[in-house]
């Protein structure tokens, strides 16, 4: 069971942060960001930039999540069927 405390801190943590303020954001795109922004600049029918770092990778997933769909029912608070195709 989570304390009052503990919960309220979850909601203020790094998970949250700007990605142009991580100390890791200039390395190069991880291969899990690599592969998920290849698929959704697929669906979005954009190009795709093999040079972004991981934190214009975060960005970039964020705006093609936005545009295609994916990810909205998590960001509702609901759990995500429609990536089990």
């Amino acid at each position: 069971m989570t304390d009052k405390r503990t919960q309220a801190e979850a909601e203020h943590s790094n998970m949250e942060k700007d990605p142009n303020d991580w100390v890791t954001g200039d390395e190069p795109m991880t291969g899990a960001q690599r592969s998920y922004l290849k698929t959704l600049c697929e669906e979005a029918k954009e190009d795709f930039d093999e040079s972004l770092t991981k934190a214009q990778a975060s960005t970039r997933i964020d705006e093609l999540q936005e545009r295609t769909g994916r990810g909205l029912s998590r960001q509702q608070g609901g759990n995500d069927r429609q990536r089990a195709h």
